[in-house]
């Protein structure tokens, strides 16, 4: 049953196409064929270009939650360690943002993970609450990109 309604879908698609064929001239054709496949590669370039942000995004989040354990647990080098990784998926996702030509929103968040950073790794331990405002600034982030 399957098989003959896989036949059917196919013996459809042709005649469509054949039918579409003998009533537009070859040049329409080329144009539309290339017109869709430029809208193709255009809306894969930027889903691509979106899930690279956002995966930068989720990582850079994970490890600002792994920092605040680790600021939580005392370990303040594994934390100055894992807002350092932060700040390079944070400029991960910046060059993705870049690239894809929308306004910097990435940049002033790094900036202050960059200042949580350089005081952990003078040994100066932050408030909680740094790392908290961080994280929120990197949900409403991620929220954005939906």
């Amino acid at each position: 049953m399957l098989k003959i309604l896989g036949w059917l879908v196919l013996l459809g698609a042709t005649f469509a196409g054949g039918y579409y064929a003998g009533q537009h001239s070859i040049g329409d054709l080329k144009k539309s064929v290339t017109d869709l496949s430029r809208n193709i590669v255009d809306t894969t370039i930027g889903l691509e270009r979106t899930i690279r942000q956002r995966q930068g995004l989720l990582d850079a989040k994970a490890q600002v939650v792994e920092a605040k354990s680790d600021l939580l647990d005392r370990n303040i080098g594994n934390a100055a360690k894992g807002l350092e990784e932060a700040i390079e998926q944070l400029e991960k996702a910046s060059a993705a943002e870049r690239d894809g030509g929308r306004p910097q929103k990435i940049r002033p968040l790094i900036a202050t993970v960059k200042e949580a950073q350089l005081e952990l790794s003078m040994g100066k331990a932050i408030p909680r609450t740094r790392l908290d405002e961080i994280q929120k600034e990197l949900d409403k982030l991620l929220s954005q990109e939906r």
